[in-house]
This record gives structure tokens, C-alpha cells and sequence, in this order.
């Protein structure tokens, strides 16, 4: 039994060498510019990695810019690591591509859970 959970990003933003924009008429105002950079390979990921029990098996894994991905599985499922790229390769490819996405928000992408579901389906 595979359940997966995603949870948005909280990574502190990293003030950048530039300086800020403060004039809300500046129409020049590109990630270079806005006084942050996102995400800062700089800051480590934190927190759990995995969190096993009798019952079950808690595994996270963490993108750059902070967005964690959470697999509940049975404790004695093995190449959890290469479900959980495979999670985020097809986040990326139907999330994160979908321009009707907005960041922080549910996921609910009608392909992302197709393609997620077949995927599943054929390793069992």
C-alpha cells in the first residue's frame, strides 16, 4: 500500500546581492532584481528523512526549493528512493508544467494522477 502526500515549500527566501525594487511603476522588476533569490542552495534541507514502525514506513524527500513529498509505505517495501524520484519526476513534468497551477495550492492534476496511478499499476 503506497499513500503519498505533498506538502507546499518553506524554505526562508535568501536576500541577494541585488537591491531590492521599491517603486511599485518599475516594470523591470525580474527575480534578478527583486532582492531574493529562490530557492538558496545554501540553506541545507532539514527535518525527517524517514521515520519507520512495525506498521509502517514514513519517507520525505525534499526538492531544492523546499517542497517535500511524503510516502507512507509498508516497512519491508524496498526501492522506496526510486519511487520517490519517479513521484517527482512526474510532478514536474504535469504539475509544474501545467500552466493552470498555482504554487502552494492542492495538487489536482488530472494527468500527474493518471500517469502516477499507471506507473504504480505496472511496477506491482
Amino acid at each position: 500500500m503506497l499513500s503519498l502526500a505533498l506538502l507546499p515549500p518553506k524554505l526562508p527566501l535568501a536576500p541577494s546581492a541585488a537591491p531590492a525594487v521599491s517603486s511599485p511603476g518599475n516594470t523591470n522588476s525580474t527575480p534578478a532584481t527583486s532582492g531574493y533569490s529562490y530557492p538558496n542552495p545554501g540553506v541545507p534541507t532539514t527535518g525527517l528523512e524517514f521515520l519507520e514502525t512495525e506498521k509502517f514506513r514514513l519517507t520525505c524527500f525534499q526538492t531544492l526549493t523546499g517542497t517535500k513529498f511524503l510516502l507512507f509505505t509498508d516497512p519491508m517495501t524496498g526501492n522506496v528512493d526510486t519511487v520517490m524520484n519517479k513521484i517527482y519526476e512526474l510532478y514536474s513534468d504535469y504539475v509544474m508544467k501545467n500552466p493552470f497551477y498555482q504554487l502552494e495550492m492542492p495538487v489536482r492534476c488530472d494527468a500527474f494522477d493518471r500517469h502516477l496511478g499507471a506507473w504504480l499499476r505496472g511496477r506491482t
